[in-house]
């Protein structure tokens, strides 16, 4: 497989903060402003989220961010044409920051997957990461992408079971995902009794077992909890909080200053 930014940057010798964020949300316009915020505050890889109707692994954060995506008529093909717009820097700076696509399988499907992946390398996506894929069945999807130069990430979960932890790391094509709890995104407690020490022989499991690089996302919203999985894994994944803090923003300018701020309170 061809390198590609992900593969890049993560031959660099650095903890790794990774921002999600849903397209539009939460107003029309507001894509490319807000990837050119995180870029400049030292995003290392933008996951933007593919909305769904029924996002099952996701909480009410994400849900109500996806709804309101899909009402400002929010779909797969406006994804890459916003990528494509961000790579040429039509209407921001422009976006060398890897770019990961994050969503359900029944849209791509839709789509048509030999379809879509060339058009997602085209726009200049590197990676897509697909929650409701299982591992054991996604062999001919991951050889499809790989072909195409696409970084696959599968997720890892605190009941992941070692043998398991071990094939999920196999199949990442650079690195994989960790969930830092059981839950659904944005809802994890991670500041409870006890949940440091759970979260910390939980992820030196991961060590023991995975070769390649992991991050890990879920309920991750300051600089304080950044700091801690900056210690426990590779790099950290922040979303629902990112998405709160911008959701009052009236304009696509105050949606990105709002991105930008709280961006830079994480580094």
């Amino acid at each position: 497989m061809k390198e590609n930014r992900i593969t890049r940057l993560l031959k660099l010798d650095k903890k790794l903060l990774l921002a999600y964020y849903m397209p539009e949300f939460p107003v029309p316009g507001a894509t490319l402003p807000v990837l050119e915020a995180l870029q400049e505050n030292g995003a290392d890889i933008i996951e933007l989220g593919m909305p769904y109707s029924d996002p099952i692994g996701d909480g009410p954060v994400i849900q109500d961010a996806a709804h309101k995506a899909i009402s400002h008529g929010v779909t797969v093909r406006g994804i890459l044409d916003l990528v494509k717009k961000a790579r040429s820097g039509d209407g921001c700076k422009k976006i060398t920051t890897p770019i990961l696509l994050m969503g359900y399988s029944n849209p791509l499907i839709a789509y048509g997957g030999d379809c879509f992946m060339s058009d997602a390398v085209e726009a200049g996506v590197d990676g897509l990461l697909i929650p409701d894929l299982p591992p054991e069945e996604s062999e001919d999807f991951l050889e499809r992408a790989r072909s195409f130069g696409l970084t696959v990430v599968y997720l890892i979960s605190p009941v992941t079971p070692p043998e398991r932890i071990a094939l999920i790391d196999s199949l990442s094509t650079d690195f994989s995902y960790c969930l830092a709890v059981n839950a659904t995104t944005g809802t994890g407690k991670l500041d409870s009794a006890g949940m440091d020490e759970q979260i910390a022989e939980y992820l030196k499991r991961v060590r023991q077992h995975a070769r390649k690089k992991f991050v890990v996302g879920f309920g991750i919203k300051d600089r304080q909890r950044v700091r801690k999985m900056w210690e426990l894994a590779d790099g950290a994944v922040v979303g629902s909080a990112l998405l709160q803090q911008v959701a009052g923003a009236k304009t696509p300018e105050e949606t990105a200053a709002l991105a930008a701020a709280f961006w830079k309170s994480l580094r």
